[in-house]
């Protein structure tokens, strides 16, 4: 019996879940979101698995990586290595709703791409604010309290990697209107243009010794799977021959490459390695992740068929509800149960990686880091689904998207690529890296800063 001052009791996740599930139109293509939960939870084991810090003889903390201690791990990365399956379900996903933007535009709506872009990046970006924050202000702590700061930036780069991945995807996402009006035209055509591209852009940089220029493949590489998105959405791998016939032919190619060839097994760095194929990707990422694509693909019809599953797709829904979360502070989780162990003596820390006492160890440690895990989804899981109306529903100008998007990405690449920890300075924190992004969603109209740029909107 209730009253009616009583409150209402809570329902959990999974009945929240569950009625989003049921929800789901019927025509959504529930693979998609399937292959986008699964991909967070490989990457996730892998990033788990492959860190694999320990306590030397002398009492240092060392970094070790399984995949330069275990060199016959490097072959795991072929599994684990899913970012490639981020950018097909992108161009999916992108396909879709810039589509339907389009649509807008045919009507005589004017500024449809920027705010379309716009609400993208906010959806992406939002959850990384308090991430930022938080590790600011360790980093900060950290420095004043007297900590190395040699350990302060292993504690922040590791945390933070996952946002590398952001700012490429941000620009691949903001060159979708000529990505995609280039497969409408092109059809694969396209994405064989891109694939010689970044083809050339290897030859010059390991056969002619061209420095930098491979950094642009980070483009060449991930438009080049974002392209076979559009395919996909367009039903060009709609029978699973075809998606077979690419998971062979790439694989061929990708053994060619690395077996017979100059390309390294591993799919991301290895610790000493002089090539790499993430950092920036080379043609091998790129054949992985043509051979991932055409794998997902030729299975997507069982796969939708075994979606039919109410408990299958609740889980699913779940997980995508939460999936920036578990992707940004994975690794949090895992640096926390570390410094725990560390300040409880070094307990368990003490078993060098790699050995038969360290792999059945690994149930125990993955449950502590799920432990570690739980409660950060707990309390910023809700900023997946903060939503901020761009301006007030106004267009934004050109200048401060491009601004604004070029801030973001520059600081979520610097986050990733010298660390906000800073080696001198008072505060141990490069405050210029990590304002980057908040200034950038200011210019975009929305965020802790938006209130700095925001407009009255004119009488017109």
């Amino acid at each position: 019996m209730t009253h009616d001052g009583d409150t209402k009791p809570k329902r959990g996740l999974w009945a929240k879940a569950s009625e989003m599930a049921a929800m789901a139109p019927p025509e959504r293509n529930r693979w998609v979101d399937f292959l986008r939960a699964l991909s967070i939870l490989a990457v996730v084991i892998g990033h788990w698995l492959v860190a694999a810090p320990y306590i030397d003889d002398q009492g240092a903390v060392q970094g070790g990586h399984l995949l330069g201690i275990l060199p016959w791990s490097q072959w795991l990365t072929w599994g684990f290595q899913v970012m490639p399956i981020f950018f097909l379900v992108g161009g999916y996903s992108n396909g879709v709703s810039w589509s339907a933007q389009l649509r807008k535009t045919e009507a005589g709506q004017k500024g449809v791409y920027r705010d379309w872009f716009a609400s993208r990046v906010q959806r992406l970006i939002t959850p990384v604010f308090p991430m930022l924050f938080l590790w600011a202000g360790l980093a900060f702590a950290m420095t004043l309290a007297g900590m190395d700061r040699a350990n302060v930036r292993m504690a922040t780069e590791l945390a933070l990697i996952p946002v590398w991945f952001l700012a490429v995807y941000l620009l691949v996402t903001a060159l979708t209107p000529l990505s995609l009006r280039a497969w409408k035209r092109y059809g694969f055509g396209s994405f064989f243009a891109l694939a010689t591209a970044a083809v050339a852009v290897d030859w010059l940089t390991l056969a002619q010794g061209v420095d930098y220029l491979n950094f642009i493949n980070f483009l060449f590489v991930w438009v080049g799977i974002h392209q076979l998105g559009y395919a996909w959405k367009d039903g060009s791998f709609a029978k699973p021959m075809v998606g077979l016939a690419w998971f062979a032919a790439a694989l061929a190619i990708l053994i060619g490459l690395t077996v017979y060839g100059p390309y390294p097994i591993a799919m991301i760095g290895v610790p000493g390695a002089e090539i790499t194929n993430s950092m920036p990707p080379t043609i091998a990422l790129l054949a992985l992740g043509v051979m991932q694509a055409g794998l997902v693909l030729a299975l997507e019809p069982v796969g939708r068929k075994m979606l039919d599953n109410a408990a299958l797709w609740t889980a699913t829904v779940l997980m995508n509800g939460m999936i920036m979360t578990v992707y940004l502070w994975h690794l949090t989780a895992f640096v926390l149960v570390m410094v725990l162990a560390w300040v409880m003596g070094g307990i368990g820390l003490d078993i060098f990686p790699g050995t038969a006492a360290w792999w059945w160890n690994r149930p125990i440690w993955f449950a502590l880091y799920m432990a570690a895990l739980l409660p950060m989804i707990g309390v910023f899981a809700r900023h997946e689904r903060v939503f901020i109306p761009i301006r007030g529903g106004r267009t934004v100008p050109k200048l401060r998207v491009v601004l604004g998007v070029l801030a973001i990405c520059i600081g979520l690449a610097m986050t990733a690529a010298i660390s906000i920890a800073s080696p001198e300075g008072l505060t141990g924190v490069r405050i210029w890296v990590v304002a980057l992004p908040f200034i950038g969603a200011g210019l975009l109209g929305f965020g802790p800063v938006y209130g700095w740029f925001k407009r009255t909107p004119s009488a017109e």
